[in-house]
C-alpha cells in the first residue's frame, strides 16, 4: 500500500526527466497517486514529451501561471475531472538573467517583477485558481501543496534578486498556511540543496554551491540525486504529517544546520 493511494495531485515545472518536479512525479506515482502536470509556453511541448517517460503518462494541463484565464481554465478542467485536489505541487521559478549574478543594482524593477511574479506570487496564484478543490479535499481529510524552495534565510552568491524572490516564497507559504489551515490545507516548502537540473544551468556560478555543500554538509551531499528531494514531498503529501503546515522542511544534508 502506497502512501499516496487514492490521492490526485496536481504537478507543476516539469521540463525535462532531470527536474525535481519530475522526480516528485515518479515518486507520487509510485506510491499510489493519480498525477496531471502542467506546462507552459515554449517549454509545453517538453513537458508533454516528458510526461511519456511515466508510467502510465499523465495528462499535461497548460497553465501560465501569469495568466488568469488559463488558471481558471486548468481549475474549471480538474473540477470536472476529479472533483478535489489533495496534493499541489508548486516547482515553478525564473528571473530574468540581469537578476542573477550581478549584484542587486544591475535589475530594474521591470525585470524584478517578473522574478517576482513567476517565482513566488505564482503561489498564491495557483492556489487560488484550485482553492475550492484543495477545501473540496480539505473537508475530505486533508489536502496538501508543497513548493520547492532554496534556503532564503541567508544571502548566498550570485542568487541575488531570486534569494529575495525565495524569501517572498516562504513569507507567502506562511501566510496561505494561515489562510487555508481552518479549510483542512497544509502548505509546506521543501528547502533543497543544489541539485543538477535545468534550472541550475540558469544560475551563474552553479559550481560554487556545490563546492559548498561538498565541504559543510553533515550529512554529505550528491548533486545527481533528485529523490531524496522527491521523498519529502511525498511525506508532505502524504496522511503522515496532518499537524505540519508553514513548515520549512530542509533537505540539504544539513547545511543549513552548521556554520562556515
Amino acid at each position: 500500500m502506497g502512501m499516496l493511494d487514492g490521492k490526485r495531485i496536481l504537478i507543476t515545472g516539469v521540463l525535462t526527466d532531470a527536474s525535481l518536479a519530475f522526480a516528485v512525479a515518479r515518486r507520487a506515482q509510485a506510491e499510489g497517486a493519480e498525477i496531471v502536470l502542467s506546462g507552459a509556453g515554449r517549454g509545453l511541448s517538453l513537458t508533454r514529451r516528458t510526461a511519456r517517460k511515466l508510467d502510465p503518462a499523465p495528462d499535461v494541463l497548460e497553465i501560465d501561471v501569469t495568466s488568469d484565464d488559463q488558471l481558471a481554465a486548468a481549475g474549471s478542467v480538474l473540477g470536472e475531472r476529479w472533483g478535489r485536489l489533495d496534493g499541489l505541487l508548486h516547482a515553478i521559478g525564473f528571473a530574468p538573467p540581469v537578476c542573477l549574478g550581478q549584484g542587486m543594482f544591475a535589475a530594474g524593477w521591470d525585470d524584478v517583477t517578473v522574478a517576482l511574479q513567476v517565482s513566488a506570487y505564482s503561489l498564491k496564484a495557483l492556489v487560488g485558481a484550485f482553492r475550492p478543490l484543495l477545501e473540496e479535499a480539505g473537508a475530505g481529510g486533508g489536502a496538501s501543496v508543497v513548493g520547492l524552495d532554496f534556503d532564503a534565510t541567508v544571502a548566498w552568491p550570485l542568487y541575488d534578486w531570486m534569494g529575495v524572490a525565495k524569501a517572498a516564497l516562504e513569507s507567502l507559504a506562511r501566510y496561505l498556511a494561515r489562510d487555508l489551515g481552518p479549510r483542512g490545507v497544509r502548505v509546506n516548502l521543501v528547502a533543497a540543496g543544489p541539485v543538477r537540473t535545468m534550472a541550475a544551468k540558469s544560475i551563474p556560478g552553479f559550481p560554487e554551491f556545490e563546492e559548498t555543500w561538498r565541504q559543510r554538509a553533515p550529512l554529505g551531499w550528491n548533486v545527481h540525486d533528485a529523490d531524496v528531494v522527491a521523498r519529502a514531498c511525498i511525506a508532505l503529501m502524504s496522511d503522515w504529517l496532518p499537524m505540519t503546515t508553514g513548515e520549512v522542511l530542509h533537505v540539504d544534508g544539513g547545511v543549513h544546520a552548521v556554520g562556515s
